[in-house]
């Protein structure tokens, strides 16, 4: 690439949830190193994951809405939103006129990728989950590329897809492969995490499971505990009651280094979550989110499972006696959670920004042709 076209601008679109920030901030760290001008376009709710991001992204909040939230009022002024939201993005790109445009998925990425389509820019979406979420469906067959994060991805007739894998940020990738230390007679680590805003459900099972351990195990377990902002106070003090030591908090921003010190994750299987369990490589007890669309969690969670690199636990059959047997399986069981971090590894892959770079780089070189 000739200098004066490396500071050509690629244009990110996410938002939402971190499932849908995380991605974007690999992709972001990745072009960056390559060179690029990165912009990313969000809204309020995407702008609280920023913090992570290198200081080199522009961001933009825009104008966007969702039909899942709010009274018949809010629904009926979403498409005025949007629609505002998709004009002020097209003005900006007429100004800017970037070599790409790129979306993950989530209402806010909605303004950017219409913007885009208006303007015949070169423009992708790259899907997380197993199956479409709204949004990447809705544009699907108005992309040049569908860059898919999880292999296979159920895609709409017609539709092709490029398998890349779920880019991991940099804090991740520092610890690919990181050294494992099975469990046993010392001190042991267990992480739960529920997605980017914590889960309910662990909060109810997970504590309670834990204290049913036998005491020989319980004694030398320390705990970190993604909890909501409602279930922190309860979560904690229940921990304190059965003497556990436990950190109890709403959001961990250093998740990949308590991943990294676990001998055992238990989680949602996101595919953020995933991705970052295949590329540190540590054993897991996954639990679907159940009313994920089309029970995508449960299709991101098959490529750990059928590796032997997790257990998966429906939440129909989530129990604390389930779950404290499971916990168990895994602890008591040296050689087997080693064997379960050699299969997590076996599915990682590390170089997905890398590669989802590349391909947004071959898409902006159509811009010259277009």
């Amino acid at each position: 690439m000739a200098e004066a076209d490396r500071q050509n601008l690629i244009v990110m679109a996410a938002g939402g949830t971190g499932g849908h920030m995380f991605p974007a901030q690999a992709l972001a760290e990745a072009l960056l190193a390559r060179g690029w001008r990165v912009k990313l376009s969000t809204d309020a709710r995407g702008a609280r994951y920023t913090g992570g991001f290198p200081e080199g992204v522009e961001i933009e909040e825009v104008a966007s809405a969702t039909f899942a939230r709010g009274g018949p009022l809010a629904k009926a002024a979403v498409p005025f939103r949007i629609g505002s939201g998709v004009l002020s993005a097209a003005a900006r790109m007429r100004r800017d006129r970037p070599a790409a445009v790129v979306g993950f998925g989530g209402y806010p990425s909605i303004p950017a990728l219409g913007a885009a389509w208006m303007l015949g820019l070169p423009r992708m979406i790259h899907e997380q989950n197993g199956i479409l979420g709204r949004v990447n469906e809705l544009f699907s067959k108005r992309v040049d590329v569908v860059a898919c994060g999880t292999w296979p991805t159920k895609l709409p007739q017609g539709v092709e897809g490029v398998p890349v894998g779920n880019p991991v940020r940099a804090a991740v990738r520092e610890r690919a492969g990181a050294g494992y230390i099975v469990p046993g007679d010392y001190p042991m680590s267990i992480l739960v995490i529920g997605g980017s805003q914590g889960a309910r459900i662990l909060s109810d099972v997970v504590p309670p499971a834990i204290a049913a351990l036998p005491m020989d195990m319980l004694r030398h377990l320390r705990v970190s505990h993604q909890a909501r902002d409602e279930d922190g106070a309860r979560v904690a003090e229940f921990y304190a009651q059965n003497g556990i030591d436990a950190d109890v908090q709403p959001f961990f921003p250093d998740i990949p280094a308590r991943m990294s010190e676990a001998q055992l994750v238990i989680s949602r299987s996101g595919a953020s979550s995933v991705a970052d369990l295949s590329v540190i490589g540590r054993p897991a007890i996954l639990v679907p989110f159940a009313a994920a669309a089309g029970d995508h969690q449960t299709a991101n969670a098959r490529q750990l499972t059928e590796a032997g690199a997790a257990i998966r636990m429906p939440e129909s059959k989530l129990t604390v006696e389930a779950m404290a047997e499971a916990i168990r399986a895994v602890l008591d069981d040296p050689d087997g959670a080693l064997q379960m971090h050699r299969a997590a590894l076996s599915v990682a892959r590390p170089d997905a920004a890398e590669d989802l770079a590349a391909l947004v780089e071959d898409l902006a070189e159509r811009k010259e042709t277009r």
